[in-house]
């Protein structure tokens, strides 16, 4: 957890509610659950069929939602004007919009609390915290922003939202949910959630459960393709690429490369460093130490330069995935012709 979405949280379960809050980034996951917690403790349940108003930004605007906002909660202490995907609101990037939210939120209705869930979308720009609209919000009440965690950070959240459900999980299993999911923080915490409904009482989350329980193929993934990578197993590799060429929807070229691409810097990493310690090596790569190994079995099977060469070959391979020189090679042709360039 976000040590100031942790912090954020915690207040709104303990009730230390702001009058205004501007959540606001590019991972809607933290943005969402922010939301959803508000919505629990902010009105009593049976208050929010006349004080609780969740608005779309797409719906409304500036003086609509302020409308809500300045009016008077219903036999109750306070209402609760929620509005989501606020960067969709009409007008929102104007200065007439701005100001208005600038003057509500710097004088706040002390009845009413105000969430604003500004989710930055592809290929625009982030909120500007230096903007007085966006300040005011902090002023008077909670501004936050969140941004997407980089990829060595997701197995050690996937082990925290285990842990948060109560559930062990194993080295491995993090590692596996990672590479096949991504950073999509929603789609992995859904996964993990259907994990723990079939889990037993007690029982370890393992690789194994993942595999079975997810639909990752136990011999056929990106995991065990390093490892054959690692231990020049071409027989093994090359089954593995065949598998993926068959199934090319569950195995994305893109996804592969960068995994691949992830996996041999880090052993170029390793090859450079001083200390060959697992307890060294761990933070420097940003794996649980239980991986070291791997990336030191990898580093005395390919030299420094071959390493190089390999990155070089992953790259190439990224820019023919994209049309760029060999327009006419498919996925698989493509990551057939890397493996080889790899083991040979």
């Amino acid at each position: 957890m976000i040590p100031a979405v942790d912090a954020l949280l915690k207040d709104i379960r303990n009730k230390r509610i702001a009058p205004v809050y501007l959540i606001h980034g590019d991972e809607p996951f933290y943005i969402d659950r922010i939301a959803e917690e508000l919505e629990k403790v902010a009105v009593p349940v049976a208050e929010r069929g006349f004080n609780q108003f969740v608005l779309f930004g797409k719906d409304t605007d500036a003086g609509a939602v302020l409308n809500y906002a300045r009016r008077y909660p219903f036999m109750a202490e306070r209402q609760l004007v929620l509005v989501k995907e606020a960067q969709q609101m009409n007008g929102i990037n104007d200065k007439s919009a701005q100001t208005l939210f600038e003057d509500y939120a710097l004088n706040p209705l002390s009845s009413t609390i105000l969430m604003l869930c500004y989710t930055r979308e592809d290929g625009k720009p982030a909120l500007d915290e230096r903007k007085a609209w966006v300040k005011a919000f902090g002023a008077k009440g909670k501004l936050l922003g969140v941004k997407k965690l980089y990829d060595n950070k997701i197995p050690d959240w996937v082990g925290e939202y285990c842990r948060e459900q109560g559930a062990k999980v194993s080295p491995k299993a993090c590692q596996l949910l990672a590479d096949h999911i991504g950073n999509d923080l929603k789609r992995l915490a859904s996964e993990i959630d259907k994990i723990l409904i079939n889990l037993h009482v007690g029982e370890e989350i393992s690789a194994a459960t993942v595999e079975r329980l997810v639909g990752i193929s136990k011999e056929y993934n990106v995991f065990e393709l390093q490892k054959a990578l690692s231990q020049r197993d071409v027989v093994k590799a090359n089954q593995i690429v065949d598998y993926f060429g068959r199934n090319p929807k569950d195995n994305p070229l893109v996804v592969i490369l960068a995994q691949l691409f992830g996996y041999f810097s880090k052993v170029l990493l390793v090859q450079a460093s001083k200390d060959q310690s697992d307890k060294g090596l761990a933070p420097l790569l940003g794996v649980n130490p239980f991986f070291v190994k791997d990336y030191l079995s990898a580093a005395r099977t390919f030299p420094l330069p071959k390493v190089a060469g390999i990155i070089h070959a992953i790259r190439r391979a990224d820019a023919q995935s994209k049309g760029i020189d060999t327009p006419t090679m498919s996925e698989s042709d493509i990551l057939r012709e890397l493996v080889f360039e790899v083991l040979h």
